[in-house]
Order: C-alpha cells, then structure tokens, then sequence
C-alpha cells in the first residue's frame, strides 16, 4: 500500500494543523488591515492638512488680489482716460462760401491735424443743425468779416470750453469778428450737467453690484425663471428712486418724469441682464468684469464728465457701445435735447438686454444637459450684517436689496446734493491798491455788484497777496492798476483748484473789461502738462483711500483669521506700505501723470492707507459687510465734495468747508497738493488729520476686541432641506 504523506499535494489537511495555523492567520489579517487603516487615515489627514493650508493661502490671496485689482483699475482707468485731456479728431462743422468755409478749415487743420475732424458744409443751418444733433462738438459759421462760433454747453459743459478754447484763437488769427452761441445752454437748475452724469453712474451701480453679493449669499436668486421678473422689480425699484431723489427731492431735474423713469428701468434691467450672463461665466469674480466694463471703461466714454474727443482714440470707439455712454446719451437727449437722438442709444440697451438673456439660457441649458444633477453653489457669504447667517429669508433678501438701495442713495444725496449748483459763495478774495484806502474803497464798490460770492479783502501789498494765494489763505488776488503797473492783475493758484481759477479768471476779466483796464494773470503754480486738469491729486487720493477700507471689507470675509488686532496690525501695515508704492507706480510709470516726489507721497500714502484701514475696522466689528455703507458714505460721497479736488469747496454748501478740514479724502488730497506744488508745505499738518482718524480708530478697535474677541471663522451655513435644495439648484 502505498502510504500518503500528511505533505503531499493530494493529501487532505490535518485538522490538527489547520486549527493550529488559523489563528496566527487571524492575527496576521487584523494587523495588515489595521496598519492599512492607519495608513488610509495618515494618508486621509495629511491630504485634509493640504486642503486646509491651500485653502487658507487661497483665502489671504483674495484678500489682497480683489482689492489690488478693483482699486488699480479704477485709480489707473480713470488717470489714463482724463489726466491730460487734448483734442482728438474733435468733429468741428464750417460753413460760409466756399473760399471763405475752405480756408478757414485749411487752417484749422494745418494749426493742429491731430486735434480736429473738419467737415464743410453748406450752410449756417446746416452748421447748427450738426451741433444741436451732437454729430459735431462745435461750428464756425463765416459771413463776411465775421464769424459765430456755435456750442451746445448740454453736450457737456468741458467740450463746450473745448471747442472755445480751440477755435476762438484761429478765428482771430484770420481776422475774423468773433461771435459766440451757445445753442443749447444747461438749465439753471443744472447749471453743470452733472445730473445726467451721477444719474448714469448710479444706475450701473444698481445695474452690476447686487449679482455676485447675490451669487455668494442667496445663489437661488439667480435662477432664470425667478430673476427676471425679480430683475423687472427691481429696476423699478431704482428707477423710482433715482427720479424721486433728483426730482422732487434735489430739483436737479425737473419735468421729463416718464422719459427718466423709462430710461432709468431700462438701463438697470440691461446691466443686470448681462452681469447675470458675466456672472455664469465668472462667478462672484464677474463684478471685476462688470467694474471694467461699467466703471473703469465706461464712466470715461460714457462722454458726460468729459468729451471722448479729448481722450485716448479708444474712448470714442467705445462710446457707441458701452452701456455707460447709451444710458449717459439717452439722458442727455431727452433732458436737454427733447428726445431728439435718443433712439440709437436706447437701442444698445436693449439689443444689450436681449443678447444676455438668450445667452444665459443657451448656457444654462448647456450646463444642465452636461450636469443634470450638478450641486447648487456653494453659499460663501454667509451674512452681510457680520453674525450668523439670518434664519427669515426675508432679513436675508432684505438686507440684499438694502446695500445698494442705500450706496445709490447717498451718492445721488451726498456728491449730487454737494455739487449740482457750483455757484461762489463766500470765496476769499484779496483786493490790493496803493494804499489800504484805495484797496477798501475798491471792495467796497465790488461787493455792490457781488454781494455773497466772494469774501473781498483789502490789502496793500502785492507780495502779500501773492504769498496768501500762494499758501491758500485766500483763492486769489485783484492787484488793481498802479503808477509802475497800469494793468490789473490777477493773481491765481491752479494747483489749488482749476475750478475756482476758472471763476476768477472769468469774474474778475469782466470785472477788468467793465472798468476799461487790461488784465493780466499770473498763477502761482501752474499744473503740469502731464496733469492739465489736476487728476492725478484726486485719483491717487481716492485710490489711497479705497485701498484703506477695501483691504478690511474683503478680508473680514474671504479670511476671517485675519481680524485680531495681532494679526491685523503687521497685514495691514504691510499692504499699506506696498500699496502705497503700488499705486505710485500707476500714476508716475504707467500712466505719467506725475513726475517724481517718490518718498512723500510713499509715506503719505502708507499713512492715509493705514488710518482709513482703522477707521474702516471699527464699523467692520458691529456691522461685518455692511461697514462699507458708513464708511463708504463718510470717506467717499461725502469726503470727495469736501476734498475740493473735484470742485472748489467755496462752490458747495457751506458744511462742506467744515468737512475739508476734519475727513480723511480732503487731507490726503491736500497732502498730495502740498507734496507735487508747494514743497510739501502743509504736509505734516493733513498728516497729523490722518493720524487722528487712525489713532482714535485702533484704540476703539483695541476695546472692542477686549469685551468681544473678533471671530476668526466663517459662519455656518444651515443645510438646506433636500427638497428644497433641488428647487433652487442653479447653473453656474
């Protein structure tokens, strides 16, 4: 018999062994899984590790690249646009015979090709039909010996002073007796045509803002079906707004009820439509895209500041498109213009409107074929108010609309309100003569024919008079005729402010021409040619500014762990120094528009950053997202009236004196006059107004924090219901 062994390959197991190896086989599989496990868990918590630190760097990039990028657009868009305005290819009608309409137009465009585009035509009617139609900025119409310059101060107020200051010399130069019509003059109530303007900025505003604070708070809004028609709402909302605060409340506009209100609701409903489309694109980064677009390019083309034919060659190209230009334009024509050229721009809203909306459902059908059970977006502003995210969809929505119900509001109130009657009221005006009789005897007689524009006071010294305009004790000087000097002069600063020079020199020339005697000017510090109209103050101030509120608005919620002081202090520090620098770059390099002063206006800067940063902490701690209402109001629509940078402080309201001297905009705007014009002279006075507000600020800040520790984590989102859920999925 042949014997089996117990090894052998046919051989069945032992039982004896089996039960002897089976628990070693046990031990050998529970100490592999359990070292896999530990290992899945290692693996599990370094990737959780990565996730968190790339989140956290992805969290203080946003913190500082939404602010970077929103303040250098608009700091550096608008300098480039507007710091030297020149005449380009300016449309400039001639008529007159033949000979006479082509030799004037021949010299015209030998004295400066660049600057003009020079039609003839046929007649005088035909010369202001083209003017009243804004075809062309303005016309010469020839007869005989002499000339009648024709404007339109309705088609913007600085192209009408264009036009003038462009055509008047060569109308003299050919020997011509020079007339002057204004066709279309604005209306007493609107005396600077700045309605139609804030009216227009305001509604792209309304238009673009409210979509990505929806898309990161309440994403479920932004379904079509439920957006259109709150869309429709909500543009009369705003258009009853607008037309309620500069009609019946401010008096800017007056009669025109149905065509403003008509306007206003279309130009909201199209911007949002097509920020609804960038926001699908984009997401909550689409209102960079809408900043551009609406603000950065379109404010400038939009022609109503200043005249797209005295800016780079782009701007008139984008002019015929923007949404910017076609709500300005409609505005103007039926305001000023009875509704003649209305139509055209009209129609670039709403074909705007229309395209957007087709494409939003193209998209969404698109994205819903692909992932037709995609998620809902993820909620990334929990709240705006800074606590816990409202329970009541109704606070939650409310509090939505409120935000730029509120920013559209103070802007038409507080810089329309400020600025829309630019009329001298009280302006310090030195009068010299010979003697200080002489100097009284002349107030006297002045303040007959002005009484309440100008604060008149006699001197008798000329170089002290000189030195008061220098230091911007009084705004100018009436030197009257002497035995050394038979012509009077007047003695003006045009760094301190174009605007009130513009009142003087016209003022005191008629004042000059009723008295038979030749006036001379002398200005105490001209601007320079890369800054012609005194830009670069008020934009490099304004991006000082920005800078200091955006940096703790968008930190508090992109990195909530930024917001103890420990940590806050070194960031902002460090983003102050480095934006300051930054934003020197963009004026100095970029764009020219100032030349050198690298070190003051660095250390300004960083200053006026760090301070505004302060202050903005303080509405930050109860107020979260909402701090920028106050703030906003208080340093912007508020500080830039004040800052006198836009307009003379002695042609606003009275208040408005006060503010210059107390809010932040106007002492960084002074900072900056006093670094680029006069030596620094005044600098560590404004300074000291910034160190105040920055001062005060930190230590309200620091007993905040000691009674209630700032939040360093985003607040939760409540999960929604399942059901609920898929409703209000939506494609983005």
């Amino acid at each position: 018999m042949t014997s089996i062994s117990p090894t052998s390959p046919g051989s069945p197991p032992d039982p004896a062994d089996e039960a002897t190896a089976a628990p070693s086989d046990a031990a050998t599989a529970d100490a592999a899984t359990a070292d896999a496990a530990t290992a899945d868990a290692a693996t599990a918590d370094a990737a959780a590790l990565k996730r968190a630190k790339a989140e956290k760097i992805g969290r203080y990039v946003a913190m500082f690249l939404m602010p970077l990028l929103m303040v250098s657009m608009l700091v550096g868009g608008y300098l480039a646009a507007m710091h030297a305005p020149t005449p380009n290819d300016m449309p400039i009608a001639v008529s007159g015979s033949a000979q006479d309409a082509d030799r004037f137009a021949g010299a015209l465009e030998s004295a400066d090709p660049d600057a003009v585009d020079v039609r003839v035509v046929g007649s005088d009617a035909d010369a202001r039909r083209l003017v009243l139609d804004r075809e062309v900025s303005g016309a010469v119409a020839i007869d005989g010996t002499a000339a009648t310059l024709y404007t339109a101060s309705a088609a913007g107020a600085s192209q009408s002073s264009t036009v003038t200051a462009l055509l008047a010399p060569q109308v003299l130069a050919q020997g011509l007796a020079l007339q002057s019509e204004d066709l279309a003059p604005l209306p007493d109530n609107d005396m600077a045509g700045l309605g139609a303007m804030f009216l227009t900025t305001a509604l792209m505003l309304a238009g673009y803002m409210p979509l990505s604070l929806v898309l990161s708070n309440s994403p479920e809004l932004l379904r079509f079906r439920r957006f259109v028609p709150l869309l429709a709402g909500w543009a009369a909302l705003i258009a009853g707004l607008v037309w309620a605060v500069t009609g019946p409340m401010l008096g800017v506009i007056e009669g025109h009820s149905a065509a403003v209100l008509g306007v206003s609701w279309l130009t909201v409903f199209a911007v949002g439509s097509v920020q609804l489309f960038l926001t699908r694109i984009l997401g909550p980064m689409a209102v960079l895209a809408g900043m551009l677009f609406l603000m950065v390019l379109g404010v400038p083309a939009s022609n109503m500041s200043m005249s797209v034919h005295t800016m780079p060659g782009l701007y008139p190209y984008l002019h015929s498109f923007l949404p910017a230009a076609a709500t300005g334009e409609s505005l103007r024509s039926y305001l000023y213009f009875d509704g003649s050229g209305a139509w055209p721009h009209l129609m670039v809203l709403l074909i705007g409107a229309v395209a957007a909306l087709l494409l939003t459902l193209i998209l969404d059908a698109g994205k819903r074929r692909r992932k037709p059970n995609a998620a809902p977006p993820a909620i990334n502003v929990a709240s705006l108010h800074g606590g816990p995210r409202p329970k009541s969809r109704g606070w939650r929505y409310g509090t939505l609309a409120f935000f730029p119900l509120a920013m559209v509001t103070m802007m038409l109130s507080f810089m329309l309100g400020a600025m829309y009657e630019p009329t001298p009221r009280d302006m310090p005006v030195a009068v010299v003569g010979a003697t200080a009789e002489q100097a009284e005897q002349a107030v006297d007689g002045l303040e007959e024919n002005m009484s309440g524009l100008f604060d008149l006071r006699p001197l008798d010294s000329a170089d002290d008079a000189r030195d008061q305009v220098q230091d911007r004790t009084v705004v100018g000087a009436y030197v009257l005729p002497s035995a050394e000097n038979p012509a009077a002069t007047l003695i003006t600063n045009q760094a301190a402010g174009m605007s009130q020079q513009q009142v003087l020199t016209s003022v005191f020339g008629q004042v000059a021409a009723g008295q038979q005697m030749e006036l001379t000017q002398d200005n105490v510090a001209p601007l320079k040619d890369s800054d012609s109209m005194g830009m670069a103050t008020m934009y490099l101030a304004m991006g000082w500014i920005m800078a200091g509120f955006m940096i703790i608005v968008v930190g508090s919620t992109a990195a909530p762990a930024s917001r103890p002081l420990r940590m806050l202090i070194p960031i902002v520090a460090a983003w102050a120094v480095g934006m300051s620098a930054f934003l020197w770059v963009i004026a100095a390099v970029f764009v020219g528009a100032i030349d050198g002063h690298f070190l003051p206006l660095w250390g300004a800067g960083a200053v006026a950053i760090f301070c505004v940063a302060m202050f903005t902490t303080v509405f930050e701690r109860f107020m979260g997202m909402l701090a920028i209402l106050p703030v906003i109001g208080i340093l912007m629509f508020l500080g830039v009236p004040a800052s006198g940078a836009a307009m003379s402080i002695y042609m606003e309201p009275e208040i408005f004196r006060f503010l210059h001297g107390v809010l932040p905009m106007p002492a960084a705007v002074e900072s900056i006059r006093s670094i680029l014009y006069f030596g620094s002279d005044t600098v560590w006075s404004h300074l000291g107004t910034l160190g105040i507000w920055g001062a005060v600020s930190l230590a309200v800040v620091a007993v905040i924090d000691h009674f209630k520790p700032p939040r360093t984590e985003a607040h939760p989102v409540d999960p929604e219901t399942p059901a609920v859920q898929e409703k209000e999925t939506v494609s983005v």
